[in-house]
């Protein structure tokens, strides 16, 4: 079972009472669907919009406003460490004040999609595009506890899933925004706009849920433990034994999203670039391949039937190899300028990201029950710091690289991350 109640000591410093009653039952009369959707289009105004919308709208940029592609790379990477430093604070948050984080999350990605809208300098755009980032670092780990409380206990892996795949749903309507909107500028306006609506969305079901506001604390008599596999009994006050177990059971999955973050950033930040350069598609018809892609994420919700079946890390290891096929499809699409082999690696990749983003969260769940949204936070800013040391990598081969050889960089990148996750599960097996 996903989902262990009780009691437990934060590995970040916090402590958190989730009595089992409150945390099994969502409200009298209410599935839990309303806040699950809600939460699906929090994710999607987030990341599928103010964060990965920066490399959707590329093609664009670089005919609207020349003097910020230079910086493109640079600002998608400067975007992943921001998001990183908002989902340390998010980790901080997430378990405690879940709507301090749900109202960060819709402030930072409404103010920094504004000021995308209107950036003509490179340093303003950067800090721009840093800001509306930061959304989805706030985003995740505060909607996990939230779900959690609102949802009943059998559905809660399912519509975690749900939740996640909200990034499709965002990329696809980033996608439909760039047929329709005349410029950029007002395509950013008109996103900014729904992260602030979506926000609402999520924040309004809240009221009254005495669960999601700063925990009791129990007295230091009381015990409890580490997460699904410690089975130590400790205080509320954790030894620093206790921690260094907690943080070392993060250390398999943490290194595995680090590599294959890497390898997913090519198709996220010069995706478009790569495909509209080399002439598989053209330009104006960019956003269909943004479509595809989100159409495709859409089989996240497909994740938590994998990780029951497989558990986790065989899961990772499967997510992480459709990342890689994604690439390797996007090589051969580049080398022959096959339109049709171009959309079809947005699809695959699309639904290798989300259902891996998907297996992060569940893994994180399983590892500190009790702390997910904490967990959530340290996982994904693994995978943001991959992506931000692949952004600027790939940034700074696009010069002397071919397109088709980054793709197969990218590829052995994603395949390297899924192989940790198998071999390490076989050595903690052999040692056990």
């Amino acid at each position: 079972m996903l989902d262990t109640p009780g009691t437990q000591a934060s590995p970040i410093g916090a402590a958190r009472t989730t009595p089992a009653t409150e945390s099994a039952n969502p409200p009298a009369g209410n599935s839990g669907l309303g806040i699950a959707v809600a939460g699906i289009l929090l994710i999607a105004a987030t990341y599928g919009m103010a964060r990965f919308g920066v490399g959707l709208f590329a093609p664009r940029l670089a005919a609207e406003r020349p003097e910020l592609i230079e910086v493109l790379g640079w600002a998608a990477a400067a975007q992943f460490i921001a998001y990183s430093v908002a989902a340390v604070i998010a980790g901080r948050l997430a378990d405690r004040r879940p709507r301090t984080g749900l109202v960060l999350a819709g402030s930072t990605a409404t103010l920094g999609s504004l000021g995308v809208a209107v950036a003509s300098e490179p340093l303003f755009f950067i800090a721009s595009v840093v800001i509306a980032g930061m959304g989805g670092g706030f985003a995740s780990p505060a909607l996990v506890p939230v779900i959690d409380a609102m949802v009943a206990l059998r559905a809660r892996s399912t519509a975690q899933s749900m939740v996640n795949t909200g990034t499709g749903v965002g990329v696809i309507g980033a996608g439909l925004v760039a047929f329709l909107a005349p410029s950029v500028g007002m395509a950013w306006v008109v996103m900014a706009g729904l992260a602030g609506a979506a926000a609402a969305s999520v924040l309004l079901p809240l009221r009254g849920r005495t669960e999601l506001s700063s925990p009791r604390r129990e007295p230091a008599t009381s015990s409890t433990s580490w997460g699904a596999d410690s089975g130590a009994g400790v205080s509320l006050t954790p030894s620093p034994e206790v921690r260094a177990h907690a943080w070392r059971q993060m250390l398999l999955p943490g290194s595995a999203a680090v590599v294959v973050g890497s390898g997913s950033a090519l198709l996220w930040t010069f995706g478009p670039l790569l495909v509209t350069d080399s002439g598989a598609v053209a330009a104006d018809q960019v956003g269909w391949l943004w479509i595809v892609l989100g159409a495709g994420g859409l089989l996240g919700t497909l994740t938590g039937v994998l990780v029951t079946r497989v558990g986790e890390p065989v899961g990772w290891s499967i997510t992480a190899g459709v990342l890689a096929t994604a690439s390797g499809v996007l090589a051969w699409a580049l080398l022959g300028d096959h339109a049709a082999l171009a959309y079809a690696s947005m699809a695959i990749f699309g639904a290798g990201y989300m259902a891996l983003t998907g297996v992060l969260i569940l893994w994180a769940r399983r590892l500190w029950p009790d702390h997910a949204g904490a967990g959530t936070s340290v996982l994904f800013i693994a995978v943001a710091t991959g992506q931000a040391v692949g952004a600027a990598g790939f940034g700074l081969l696009q010069d002397t690289w071919s397109p088709t050889a980054m793709a197969v960089l990218a590829a052995s990148l994603c395949l390297a991350g899924g192989a940790m996750a198998t071999i390490g599960g076989w050595n903690r097996r052999a040692g056990s």
